[in-house]
Formats: C-alpha cells, sequence, structure tokens
C-alpha cells in the first residue's frame, strides 16, 4: 500500500484540541500559511485573501461558509467543506430557549430584579411587579418551522415534545430529513399556510439569493397579529427595516435573533443575541472533529465529504499502486480526454469515480503502474482541468 504523505495544517482560527488530536502522525500544525496544505478555520474572513500553490481544501468548522471565497477557490482547485449538522443540538437549544424568551417575559424579569438588586424588602416588592412580566405558555401553540434540515427537524420534534402544534415546510425535504421527523408534526404546501397559522415562526434555511429578506413587509402582512418570529439561520435572511415597522405597529410581539447588527440591535420588542447557537464546548469540539477527518480523509485519499463546491465523492483508501485526483470543469469531454491519457502511457486504471456538481466535477483514478514523472503537467494541459493531484504512489 502507497505510504502516506507528511502534511502541514494552518489553523486560521483556535480548533479545539479534540478535532487536532484526529490527524494521524504525520502531520503537523504549522504557523505558516504557505507550507499548508489544509486550512481549518471557523470564523476568520478569508475573502479577501491569497491563498498559496500548495494549498488543497479549506474545512470550516461550522455549517455556513460565507466568509470564505467559494467561487475563488473553485476556481484553483481548492476544495471547501463544512460540517452540517455537527452544531444542530446546539442550536436547537438555543432555539427553544428563544421560543421562552419570546412567550415569557423573562428578560424583563431579570431587569427588574437588578434594577432593585439594593431594595431591603425585594421580596415583597417582587410580588407586586410580577404581574407586570406576565406572558404565555407554549404548550398547546403553534409552531411554524420554515427549513427542516439538520436544525430545523430538531427544532420541530422538541417542539412537539413540549406540546406545541408544529407545522413545518420545506421544498426541498430530504430522506434522511423525513424519516428524523415526528409523525406528529403537519407538513404544509407553502410558506404562505405557515404565515396563516402559527403563533411562532422560526427560520432554518441556508442564505441564498433565493432567500434573502424572505420574511418581509409581504409576508408578516400575512402573518397573525402578535406573532412571534425567531432568526436563528441568518440575519440577511429578514427584511429588518419592515420588521421594524410591525414591531412598533404591533403586527409582530417579539423578535428574536442571534445576528446583532446596526438594525437588529435597536430594533423595539426584540431580543438578539450576540450569535450564541454554536457557542458550546459540545458543538466546538463536533466541529472540529467533524472538519478534520473530513480534511484528512480528502488529503489523504481524495475522498470529498460535505463539500459545498466539489461534488461528494468516497473511493475508500488506495490499495493501488498510485491515486490520482483531477479537479475540472464538467464539460463534454473530459473524461474520454484523461482516460486516453492513462490509455496512451499503457497505464492501467484499476478503479475509477467521476462525479459532478454544477459547474465543477472530480474524477478519481487508481492507476496500477507507477506513474510518469511529467503526469501532473500533461493532465493540466488538458483543457478544463483546474487542478491534479497525485494523492498516493509507492515509493
Amino acid at each position: 500500500m502507497p505510504e502516506p504523505k507528511e502534511r502541514k495544517i494552518f489553523c486560521l482560527n483556535n480548533i479545539a484540541r479534540v478535532g487536532l488530536e484526529k490527524f494521524r502522525k504525520g502531520y503537523d500544525i504549522t504557523t505558516n500559511i504557505n507550507e499548508a496544505a489544509g486550512i481549518l478555520v471557523r470564523s476568520a474572513d478569508m475573502l479577501g485573501m491569497d491563498f498559496p500553490e500548495g494549498l488543497r481544501a479549506i474545512a470550516r468548522a461550522g455549517a455556513g461558509v460565507n466568509n470564505i471565497p467559494i467561487d475563488k477557490c473553485s476556481e484553483e482547485g481548492i476544495v471547501v467543506f463544512n460540517t452540517p449538522g455537527a452544531n444542530a443540538n446546539s442550536v436547537k437549544e438555543l432555539v427553544i430557549a428563544g421560543l421562552l424568551l419570546a412567550s415569557r417575559d423573562i428578560f424583563s424579569g431579570i431587569g427588574w430584579v437588578r434594577e432593585n438588586s439594593d431594595n431591603p424588602d425585594i421580596t415583597k416588592a417582587a410580588e407586586k411587579a410580577k404581574k407586570n412580566f406576565a406572558g404565555h405558555e407554549i404548550f398547546g401553540k403553534t409552531l411554524g418551522v420554515i427549513g427542516l434540515g439538520a436544525i430545523g427537524v430538531r427544532v420541530a420534534n422538541a417542539a412537539v415534545s413540549l406540546g406545541m402544534n408544529v407545522l413545518g415546510y420545506d421544498p426541498y425535504l430530504s430522506l434522511r430529513s423525513a424519516w428524523m421527523l415526528s409523525p406528529m408534526i403537519k407538513h404544509a404546501d407553502t410558506a404562505e399556510e405557515v404565515y396563516a397559522a402559527s403563533d411562532f415562526i422560526t427560520i432554518h434555511v441556508p442564505a441564498m439569493e433565493s432567500t434573502r429578506k424572505m420574511i418581509n413587509a409581504e409576508a408578516i402582512s400575512k402573518m397573525k397579529r402578535g406573532i412571534k418570529i425567531l432568526n436563528f439561520a441568518r440575519d440577511v435572511l429578514v427584511d429588518e427595516a419592515a420588521l421594524r415597522d410591525a414591531l412598533e405597529a404591533g403586527q409582530v410581539d417579539k423578535y428574536i435573533s442571534d445576528f446583532p447588527n446596526s438594525v437588529s440591535a435597536s430594533l423595539p420588542n426584540a431580543i438578539v443575541l450576540p450569535h450564541l447557537g454554536a457557542s458550546t464546548e459540545e458543538a466546538e469540539d463536533n466541529c472540529a472533529v467533524m472538519a478534520a477527518v473530513q480534511l484528512q480523509d480528502y488529503l489523504d485519499n481524495g475522498n470529498i465529504t460535505n463539500s459545498v463546491n466539489f461534488p461528494e465523492l468516497n473511493a475508500g483508501v488506495c490499495g493501488a499502486e498510485a491515486r490520482v485526483e483531477i479537479l475540472h470543469r464538467n464539460i463534454p469531454n473530459m473524461l474520454s480526454q484523461i482516460t486516453s491519457f492513462f490509455g496512451s502511457n499503457n497505464l492501467n486504471i484499476e478503479n475509477l469515480m467521476n462525479r459532478a456538481k454544477g459547474q465543477y466535477a472530480c474524477t478519481l483514478l487508481d492507476i496500477s503502474h507507477k506513474m510518469p514523472d511529467d503526469t501532473t503537467e500533461r493532465l493540466k494541459e488538458i483543457g478544463g482541468v483546474l487542478r491534479v493531484r497525485r494523492v498516493k504512489e509507492r515509493s
């Protein structure tokens, strides 16, 4: 079996040690990005970065990748990974806390106690004051869940266990998510159905052009008066200017968000948290482990799991003489040109996998003979090839 290569990893953020310990012997954490084969990142802004020629992959210890220049990485043949679901339970628990913050005036009650902490008769005063902070139970209320991915499914199931009626909407519901959903959850055919029926609405969809400001004045007008909206996904999903008007008019009773910005921080009847959704030790550990395992598997074997810019592909561990991976555009005649190169050089292909995702594709080949020294350079001459990796070779 080909010997594993020694490789260096650069961390742009502090990454949980339990994740770094997943790297096999032969991997080192470097302080010099220019010698890194892979980067581990959490929230650091990479949008203006130039990448060294030897960089092969970036693994984001988290789900969102808006801090990474995906298009640039794709064109340079850099595979970008994320860790969907690794922090899902952490976010779910905070959403449930958000439901209680929206229904019970806990926040104001805590504020009152702090303001009256020096009152020697605070116990008696509290009995009189507490009527000002009366709220409502969530039991028997209807929660609308828009987006039933890793987090949305968990939120929906947890709400059912708390006695809520749950109405879910996701036009792209995966088979995996469908299997995980409680049978007590009703399915809506449209978002408008959720707007009309819900006492609470929580959104769990990715930030894309099609979802930007999906909670806008028109959408809010279709909701019950006094609706409570929870946003633990992305701030851009809500038109916060329209939301301000709705909060001031009483159409929206409460807005709970995990995304402080210059608008949300000053909204009336809003509780805005400092992006705490994944801020638990458990979530950070889960994300770090998942990111490290995916990054190492790609660098060692060429396997791609949870990439946002290249297709899923898994050929296991290489047992052949060599393995080569070609990242290229998803255009006609690529595969025939690649296989023709190996045939013309009398190199037998033991195993071949080819997958595409959008405009990009990956071809992974196990070769039963030693490859010529100029293999990489010659394959790069094929139009549409972005990067060639000699993943494993016998010494």
